[in-house]
């Protein structure tokens, strides 16, 4: 994973470097207003809106992810606390049937 955000970091370098090595002023319209800014500030700002975008619709399906594990753990806790309960009613069968088998043996032997 961490590789991923390395990768992301280089991606994003590109098109800062290549921003700062373009640094005219340029006219933008957007929705009906227009104004005035760099070309490296414009593209910046794309990117950061780009990769704001890119989380956000990211989002729904990492809560979903997070819901299923929090949900996974708490059922194997649940199976760990049942395993353990079965176990221990399995070690107390075992220590009744030892008690009645010694005490078998203790009636066949007088």
């Amino acid at each position: 994973m961490q590789i991923f955000y390395i990768i992301a970091v280089l991606v994003a370098l590109f098109p800062v470097a290549f921003a700062f090595q373009n640094a005219v002023p340029i006219s933008v319209r957007f929705f009906g207003v227009n104004f005035e800014a760099s070309l490296a500030i414009v593209l910046i700002w794309t990117l950061g809106i780009g990769i704001l975008i890119g989380l956000l619709a990211s989002m729904p399906s990492v809560i979903k992810r997070n819901l299923k594990i929090s949900k996974s753990k708490g059922r194997i806790a649940e199976l760990e606390n049942e395993s353990n309960q079965h176990l221990e009613t399995i070690t107390h069968q075992r220590q009744r049937i030892e008690n009645l088998e010694r005490h078998l043996s203790l009636k066949d032997n007088p």
